[in-house]
């Protein structure tokens, strides 16, 4: 492990075991690091030894990789976990496929004795115009129900698994029926490139509320205090940063153009915007494409917001 003065020992060794809470049971804590800061941008300077840079242009270099998305130096850092995590929060999780994972196995011992709950207030409705997404909250007496029928249902099949046990069927058959809600533990270690990666993804506002905290807790807790440079760039550069398409750099070419022979200024209503649209997006009734051209420009200024 690199040490420096941005990632000292006592850094990693104060981390390390400390179990940082998520959800009603899960929790997610540093097992090992390898690298800091400066093992970025030792593998990016392959030629250069150490020393013969400043750290303000180690920070100008980091920010340069992540900005023109250089991915082998944040490939030289690694970050191993442990997480525990309900069974369904962490199929989303396993998706991430560049990941060495250990998980615990309930073939060889006994499923975790804990559910995720919900809490009455917690029960959300399902989003309107995202078929994989929520929206809003249920109301609180339905809530009430919603959280008795979970709690009757989890201890209805702990008690069944139990018997199966006790009964002597084998743990890879009597865990069949358990649900969803159950939590498992799992060792899971990843390069710092496709881990800004998986925390791009779970932690946008887009990705379902438990990954996200997961996610969140991960970023904040662990990958911000070891790699802070190398965090500052990720959320300038990645989280906080958006990109333009060659169409939406196009609508805005032709948005100003129409504006500036009229003599209007920014922000533009929406009739401007859907006047110099793609001509693909314009027979269209729903186009998410355009959508979130529309968001973006609004984000810029350029667009009113509704």
């Amino acid at each position: 492990m690199t040490e420096s003065a941005e990632n000292p020992r006592s850094l990693v060794d104060e981390l390390r075991w400390k179990k940082f809470p998520v959800l009603d049971d899960g929790f997610v804590c540093l097992v090992d690091v390898m690298g800091d800061d400066s093992s970025v941008v030792q593998a990016a300077r392959v030629s250069y030894g150490e020393g013969t840079k400043r750290v303000s242009d180690d920070r100008t270099l980091i920010r340069y990789l992540l900005r023109h998305r250089h991915t082998t130096p944040f490939e030289m850092a690694e970050i191993k976990l442990l997480v525990r995590v309900p069974m369904d929060c962490w199929r989303q999780w396993v998706r991430h496929r560049m990941a060495n994972i250990n998980e615990y196995s309930t073939r060889y011992s006994l499923a975790i004795d804990a559910s995720q709950t919900t809490s009455p207030d917690e029960w959300r409705t399902q989003s309107t115009n995202n078929r994989q997404g929520s929206a809003g909250y249920m109301p609180a007496e339905q809530g009430e129900q919603l959280t008795a029928a979970e709690r009757e249902l989890q201890v209805k099949s702990r008690e069944l698994y139990q018997a199966r046990i006790e009964q002597g069927v084998a743990r890879e058959q009597a865990r069949k029926d358990l649900p969803l809600s159950t939590y498992t533990e799992a060792y899971w270690k990843m390069d710092l490139h496709n881990l800004l990666h998986f925390l791009a993804l779970r932690m946008d506002s887009h990705a379902q509320l438990e990954i996200r905290e997961y996610a969140t807790t991960i970023g904040e807790q662990i990958v911000k205090p070891l790699f802070p440079v190398v965090w500052e760039a990720f959320m300038d550069y990645r989280f906080y940063g958006s990109s333009l398409s060659r169409l939406e750099t196009a609508v805005i070419q032709r948005m100003m153009k129409a504006a500036a022979a009229r003599g209007m200024a920014p922000p533009f209503g929406e009739e401007l915007f859907l006047e110099v649209q793609e001509e693909a997006w314009r027979p269209l009734t729903r186009s998410r494409e355009r959508d979130e051209c529309a968001d973006k420009l609004k984000l810029l200024g350029i667009l009113k917001q509704s």
